[in-house]
């Protein structure tokens, strides 16, 4: 159990941030992270604990939520990175706004790529191995997709 407890602290914060920003939804993010930790604790063995086995159930289920509600759901608010000077919470808030924003009008598979890179610490070799598509073409998406939400925000301005 220990394993477990070690494995769960090390990788909670990145993956409930990939969660958030992949979902766009900080309830379902929450309830997505319980039942992929469950699910990681009932089916595998302690060896088998590994980042990038716990972004693929994420992954997933996210998916699965997607495939339920037919509709994408708002990116909501609940989310946002909290500070303690009202100004500065103020500014990373509409900062935090604009990138979902902008975020809403990548590709599908944009987005799965730049949530699953920012939000955790896996290679572009084990984000290729989550999303069952080549290194290379991983690199190649990133860089499109980095360069078009960087577009897309200089135009916000």
């Amino acid at each position: 159990m220990n394993t477990f407890k070690d494995f769960y602290s090390r990788q909670r914060h990145n993956f409930f941030s990939y969660l958030v920003r992949r979902s766009g939804d900080y309830d379902l993010a929450c309830e997505i992270m319980q039942e992929s930790f469950t699910r990681l604790i009932e089916k595998y063995s302690a060896d088998q604990f590994t980042p990038k086995l716990l972004f693929t159930i994420g992954r997933n289920l996210i998916y699965d939520s997607l495939r339920r509600k037919k509709d994408n759901a708002p990116l909501s608010d609940a989310a946002e990175p909290s500070a303690v000077d009202p100004n500065h919470a103020l500014l990373v808030r509409e900062e935090y706004r604009r990138v979902l924003a902008a975020m809403k009008h990548l590709e599908e598979d944009e987005r799965d790529l730049i949530t699953l890179v920012v939000s955790s610490d896996l290679s572009y070799r084990e984000v290729a191995d989550v999303t069952g598509i080549s290194e290379a073409n991983v690199k190649v998406k990133i860089h499109r997709a980095r360069k078009k939400l960087r577009s897309l925000m200089g135009r916000e301005r």
